[in-house]
């Protein structure tokens, strides 16, 4: 939910409204909660019987948490709000030194920033 909700207000923000008033917050809460509880339900799926397949969950997991992490690492060297271009200048040399490379790197802060998944589409997923 509270990834719905952060991925619309950077949506409303990235669509040019300076303020986001009170107003507008409660109406995409209600709206986030609105989609959620109408959401189609899936069927559940049994486990895979196969381990590494059961483990494969976790695995993905991790992963996600360790490029948050990353992701707010580069956030500390380049803030959001400069664009990927500018941030690059700054990441280069960190990224050399931890052994990343740099589209990792970027691709990592956009999704701290976001917390959107298709962030890391291409580099670690």
């Amino acid at each position: 939910m509270l990834t719905l909700i952060t991925r619309r207000l950077a949506t409303l923000a990235h669509s040019g409204l300076q303020d986001i008033d009170a107003a507008a917050m409660r109406a995409v809460v209600r709206q986030a909660i609105r989609d959620v509880r109408n959401a189609p339900q899936l069927a559940p799926v049994a486990p895979p019987t196969d381990p590494a397949l059961a483990a494969l969950p976790a695995a993905v997991d991790q992963l996600l948490a360790s490029s948050h992490a990353m992701g707010e690492l580069m956030l500390e060297v380049a803030p959001a709000y400069p664009s990927d271009t500018e941030a690059a200048e700054v990441l280069e040399l960190l990224c050399e030194q931890i052994g990343e490379p740099l589209d990792h790197g970027l691709a990592a802060r956009r999704y701290a920033l976001t917390g959107d998944l298709r962030a890391l589409s291409g580099t670690v997923l």
